[in-house]
């Protein structure tokens, strides 16, 4: 059991609430998320205690940064810890409300610029669109090879020369108190651990009860960095929030025989003990020394709710006794 208000810090200082709230869904433009269900959702978890929100320029292309800056002006914007990334500079599309060129979200598309002066724009136009003047934390957003594919090493090197700069002027600034990188790929952010000075990682999907890659080198190297972990996508986008049912999503594709049959397992382990398997796949990665928040998506306020009570559930020591005896989870 974890309370979802209790804070973890940062090697700077900075206090997060140990569940954060991923705003990417706050960036959907369909009936299930509009502008009053995301009010009610942020008002849902502030209330619950909630100060770490997540959020960048790409969800949505600026939608969810609106909206989640309509939210802080509900709040006093100085009890939140606010996080935002940056990499990518939206472009308008012409004519692209009338025409409804983009599906889903605000009228732009974007491009990639991680040098210097994008950054620095990059977060210039992100002050706007939340509606202030302060962003906690800045991430570098994936930089890795499932987005920059054959451009992976001029990224990089972009980045480290251009955004990582910018950034640690920032910091030494004390106009941004802590500032990492983004991405589903561990093997990069080591890279980039061995390169630079970085204050916190966001690692989505990569230690949950279905993927525990980082477990080996990357978290202990970062325990030994300090430099603070932030896990996104606990549930690897969907099936460990549903369980093993039908249509039931992995890594965003539907999920594969081998993980339906491994989810069953778990589900199966979740039975004997009573735990629901939403609620283990919330507190596994909190298990962890290395990680400082986990940070999990919600549009509502039921699944505000609903994850809120997940990470309050008590599970039992056996449970992750059982699953660690049975080769589904690795041990922290």
């Amino acid at each position: 059991m974890f309370d979802p208000a209790a804070t973890r810090s940062l090697r700077t200082g900075l206090a997060l609430s140990q569940l954060g709230i991923g705003c990417a869904p706050f960036g959907h433009l369909d009936r299930g998320t509009t502008d009053a269900s995301v009010l009610q959702a942020f008002a849902q978890l502030y209330s619950s205690g909630q100060r770490y929100f997540d959020v960048a320029p790409f969800y949505g292309m600026g939608l969810a940064e609106h909206r989640l800056g309509t939210c802080l002006r509900t709040v006093d914007r100085r009890t939140l810890v606010l996080s935002t990334k940056v990499g990518r500079l939206l472009d308008p599309v012409p004519d692209g409300a009338a025409a409804g060129a983009v599906e889903g979200m605000y009228p732009f598309t974007f491009h990639y610029d991680y040098t210097y002066s994008a950054t620095m724009r990059s977060l210039e136009t992100s002050l706007q669109r939340l509606g202030t003047n302060a962003i906690d934390i800045v991430l570098i957003h994936d930089v890795n090879r499932r987005w920059q594919g054959d451009m992976l090493e001029q990224r990089y090197a972009e980045a480290m020369d251009g955004a990582y700069r910018a950034l640690a002027d920032l910091r030494s600034q004390g106009v941004v108190k802590a500032f990492g990188v983004g991405v589903n790929d561990w093997t990069i952010l080591e890279r980039f651990a061995a390169d630079g000075d970085f204050d916190v990682f966001m690692l989505a999907g990569r230690y949950t009860l279905l993927d525990h890659t980082a477990a080996a080198s990357f978290l202990p190297l970062c325990v030994s960095r300090k430099i603070g972990v932030l896990m996104a996508a606990p549930f690897n986008s969907g099936i460990l929030a549903t369980g093993a049912t039908p249509g039931a999503t992995y890594f965003y594709q539907p999920a594969e025989a081998d993980i339906v049959a491994r989810v069953r397992r778990i589900e199966a382990v979740c039975a004997r003990h009573g735990v629901p398997i939403a609620a283990a796949a919330l507190q596994f990665p909190l298990r962890h020394p290395a990680i400082t928040s986990v940070v999990t998506g919600m549009r509502n306020a039921h699944e505000a709710s609903a994850n809120l009570a997940h990470l309050r559930t008590r599970i039992p020591e056996g449970f992750w006794g059982e699953l660690a005896d049975e080769g589904l989870v690795a041990a922290p």
